[in-house]
């Protein structure tokens, strides 16, 4: 058996924002800047990934998958819900009416209806989906996005981890691991007509003289706190400086960030909504060289009227995801990116007596596509109600691990937690073989 490798990690614990806080410097700061401040590295050598960069979508709420992913077209209404079908390019599958679009580029998917914890709070399922881990109270966990940006570090000169419109919950952070391998979260909508990425822009009124004048300040704090300390909370601040000055002094990240260098129609492929200009900006992320690019948009909580709230939110989601899609495969860029599409748990089998569904993680569904990924093909089997995983249960250890298999990480690997204790990226996890080519 190949030995687990231990990374040493420390924890956080001298805070020198009191020190800068009134400090010219501070004009540098941001809610997004401290969390990205990750060093540059090389990727460890091994057999070369399919993947090269993920984009994450998840749907937050739960989205049900009987009006999405798995409609249950033979059912008594009260499980089938109010909506019908359409035809995929998959023979004999179906997909929700409102997932039109989509239907059109299934055979790029592979859609697994076998998804399943035992988690049914919000905040739990999350958790789990972010990180792989049930929630502990002895431990915080990192996120996926966190564990990619410890592992493969940055790429031509784009953070590793970027959360659009921003980050979507605390789970998304780097739990026990140093701050360094937080995410860069652009805290806007990239629809909105004045959009701009702040922390690429330097604060209005600095001149050239300003900015040596305040490096300078800086490598002075920089020196005293080194002689004093080599904690993990110095380092990460000394790193986030030095990456945010790298950062707002990089080209290619301006131009990576600049959705309007897109074409109008290009933009309206996508859907001009929050939601589609989000997909749009994500692919041109990855596309110029971050590693691991986390879509965060809720409202599928659908406690009432999931009718009415699936035909308002659906039709976004189906627009950009397929030409998100769509566009990723004209490029090429499909079989070295993955795309992922989850919700922390799936919604009740029965509609309640409020015309929507509550929630359910016994099983749910999930979309992946791109790298080693089938291609046109659905895995598991929820039964005729979605009550119960048929066939093919998919756990989430099971769904992490064949992720991290993808982009290259050894998912076997340990990490010292706080304590000296180490930590396997997934634990009891394997690769789900069946999901891929």
């Amino acid at each position: 058996m190949m030995k687990k490798e231990t990374t040493l990690i420390k924890n956080d614990s001298l805070n020198r924002k009191t020190v800068i806080k009134n400090s010219s410097l501070a004009a540098l700061a941001s809610t997004s800047l401290p969390l990205y401040a990750q060093a540059k590295k090389e990727a460890p050598k091994q057999e070369a990934p399919k993947a090269k960069a993920i984009i994450h979508i998840f749907l937050a709420g739960g989205m049900a998958a009987q009006e999405s992913w798995d409609p249950k077209m033979y059912a008594p209404v009260e499980y089938r819900g109010p909506f019908r079908t359409v035809k995929t390019k998959m023979p004999g599958v179906h997909l929700s009416e409102n997932m039109k679009n989509i239907a059109k580029i299934a055979d790029k998917l592979t859609i697994c209806r076998s998804m399943t914890h035992g988690e049914a709070a919000h905040e739990r399922g999350t958790h789990n989906m972010m990180t792989a881990y049930r929630p502990s109270p002895a431990i915080k966990f990192p996120s996926i996005g966190s564990i990619i940006s410890h592992e493969l570090g940055a790429r031509n000169e784009l953070p590793p981890y970027i959360c659009i419109p921003r980050i979507g919950n605390e789970f998304q952070g780097t739990g026990y691991m140093s701050s360094s391998y937080g995410p860069f979260s652009i805290n806007g909508d990239p629809n909105d007509s004045k959009f701009a990425v702040k922390d690429l822009i330097a604060p209005k009124g600095m001149t050239a003289e300003n900015d040596q004048k305040r490096r300078e300040i800086l490598n002075i704090i920089n020196s005293d706190f080194q002689k004093k300390s080599k904690d993990d909370g110095v380092i990460a601040m000394e790193t986030f400086y030095k990456k945010a000055y790298d950062l707002m002094g990089s080209e290619k990240a301006r131009d990576a960030f600049d959705i309007n260098k897109e074409s109008k129609e290009m933009r309206d492929r996508y859907g001009r909504s929050k939601m589609g200009q989000g997909f749009l900006l994500a692919r041109r992320l990855v596309e110029s060289g971050s590693r691991y690019v986390s879509l965060n948009y809720g409202g599928w909580d659908h406690h009432q009227d999931i009718k009415g709230a699936m035909n308002k939110n659906m039709p976004d989601f189906d627009k950009a995801f397929a030409a998100l899609i769509q566009d990723l495969e004209a490029s090429g860029l499909l079989d070295e990116t993955i795309v992922l599409a989850t919700s922390e748990f799936g919604r009740t089998p029965k509609i309640n007596k409020d015309a929507g569904r509550d929630h359910y993680p016994k099983v749910y569904s999930v979309a992946m596509a791109g790298a080693a990924y089938k291609r046109g093909f659905v895995y598991g089997k929820s039964n005729a109600t979605s009550t119960e995983v048929e066939e093919d249960p998919l756990s989430v250890q099971d769904f992490a691990a064949t992720v991290y298999s993808q982009i290259g990480i050894d998912y076997h690997k340990r990490i010292m937690a706080p304590g000296e204790r180490p930590i396997d990226i997934v634990r009891q996890g394997k690769i789900c073989q069946s999901l891929l080519a």
